[in-house]
């Protein structure tokens, strides 16, 4: 890609920045309906699979997409945030959408922004924001692709989630937990009840194991929209996983057949859960749920899924693993992985916090597994104060270390651990932090190991 087509797609994400921010969100999924509606909404020419949950989303989205693509089919997959670069939030058959096709797409909504821009104004509402516009962007960009598929990750919630001007085929539920409360509700219930949003008329929806309250809601959401559901456990299952050579071995009782011994390239017994979720998934779009997947379609798609900052291998000689790991939810799921898929004594954890998160119940999730932690911040206006990080863990009795930037503590941390070969270092706490490390992991070659 020329120098010039890189200016103009990064001319588009400083467009994108000059608007309300991401965490800005008002519930008003109608504003980014009427662009839509303007440009002859592109969401309508292709078939969608739509992801919500706490935790898990884009990695199941991943997984799904994969999967999709192996059947021969043309893919788009829409995640949210990005770790390194923006274009990786608009994945095309597997890559991150061109440069000029991103900017083609952007120059093709302008002048339609502009005039709903006006028309919010004048009516006393802001303007379109970032993630409403990314969202357009997104799907005009699918529709001139063309593809046949979009897995579409919601960005915050689901009913009134700028994603939620599209219709799905497939509604999909990743685990849903405690999370953006301010924003969702303080009960399970009341963030279901914005999550089964996305469910629409005669959908099928499939769904991980729930709470008992978050199962009602959904069940109720789907009676009352025609759609049929299945969920893990029942309708579905991840019927064995075991330990295998960079990544795991799984057994999925899907909805239309079983599938014995699967290799599945990464880590934990949550990707495995996400993996039955996503054949589950797959199963009920391409099949309606009654035609298995056709052995080597399967190997192909769970063999070629990838999720990049969850539990990746960064690092050799020393081992350093950097996982996102941005709520409690995702910091537990972290540390059965560790002691799971892992054999190590003792962990060195560098770890980095957005002020809007529960680092207290991030810290009190990690605190078992951590023989040192090493305190930073993510490189963000948002960034909860390495001090306060690492205060939070001396209240857990761990010992600790501050350190000004990443740079810094990884420095320390790799260190740290290439002392003895039973020690390993994981970088979490933070989307942001995990695009920073995968960036300085590659600049300073951490696969060739440690050196003074």
């Amino acid at each position: 890609m020329s120098d010039r087509e890189r200016r103009r797609a990064d001319a588009v994400y400083e467009a994108l920045l000059q608007r309300q921010g991401e965490q800005w969100v008002q519930p008003r999924v109608e504003r980014t309906r009427r662009v839509l509606e303007l440009l002859d909404d592109p969401q309508k020419t292709y078939r969608v699979v739509h992801v919500t949950g706490t935790n898990g989303k884009t990695s199941t989205s991943r997984i799904i997409e994969s999967l999709v693509r192996a059947h021969g089919l043309r893919t788009g997959l829409f995640t949210s945030p990005h770790l390194e670069r923006f274009t990786e939030r608009i994945m095309i058959d597997g890559e991150p959408i061109d440069d000029a096709a991103v900017a083609d797409a952007w120059d093709e909504i302008v002048p339609f922004v502009d005039l709903v821009d006006a028309e919010l104004v004048a009516g006393g509402d802001a303007r379109l924001t970032f993630f409403e516009l990314l969202t357009v962007l997104a799907f005009v960009a699918f529709a001139d692709a063309p593809i046949d598929v979009l897995v579409l990750e919601v960005g915050m919630g689901g009913s009134w989630d700028s994603t939620n001007s599209a219709d799905g085929d497939v509604a999909v539920f990743a685990p849903i937990d405690l999370d953006h409360a301010d924003r969702l509700g303080d009960t399970i219930a009341e963030i279901a009840t914005v999550k089964a949003g996305i469910i629409k008329d005669g959908a099928a929806v499939v769904s991980a194991r729930q709470d008992p309250a978050a199962e009602a809601v959904l069940r109720q959401a789907a009676a009352a929209r025609g759609a049929s559901i299945s969920f893990e456990g029942a309708e579905f299952a991840l019927a064995q996983q075991r330990l295998a050579v960079g990544g795991q071995q799984i057994t999925v009782r899907g909805l239309a057949g079983t599938y014995e011994d699967e290799y599945l390239p990464l880590y934990g017994a949550h990707q495995g859960f996400n993996a039955a979720l996503a054949v589950a998934a797959v199963e009920s779009l391409v099949g309606g749920g009654t035609q298995p997947i056709a052995g080597d379609v399967l190997a192909d798609g769970l063999g070629g899924a990838t999720s990049p900052g969850r539990l990746q291998l960064i690092g050799a000689g020393p081992t350093v693993l950097v996982d996102a790991a941005h709520n409690p939810h995702g910091a537990r799921a972290l540390v059965t992985a560790l002691r799971e898929a892992f054999d190590f004594d003792e962990w060195g954890v560098v770890l980095g916090v957005l002020a809007d998160k529960d680092a207290a119940g991030i810290v009190a999730e990690i605190a078992p597994v951590a023989a040192q932690v090493f305190a930073t911040a993510p490189d963000s206006e948002r960034a909860e104060e390495a001090d306060a990080i690492a205060d939070l863990a001396e209240a857990h009795g761990l010992r600790v270390s501050v350190h000004r930037d990443l740079a810094d503590a990884a420095e320390a941390a790799r260190a740290w651990a290439a002392a003895s070969d039973r020690r390993a270092v994981v970088i979490a706490g933070s989307v942001v932090l995990a695009g920073e490390a995968l960036n300085l992991a590659a600049a300073e070659d951490w696969k060739s190991g440690w050196s003074e």
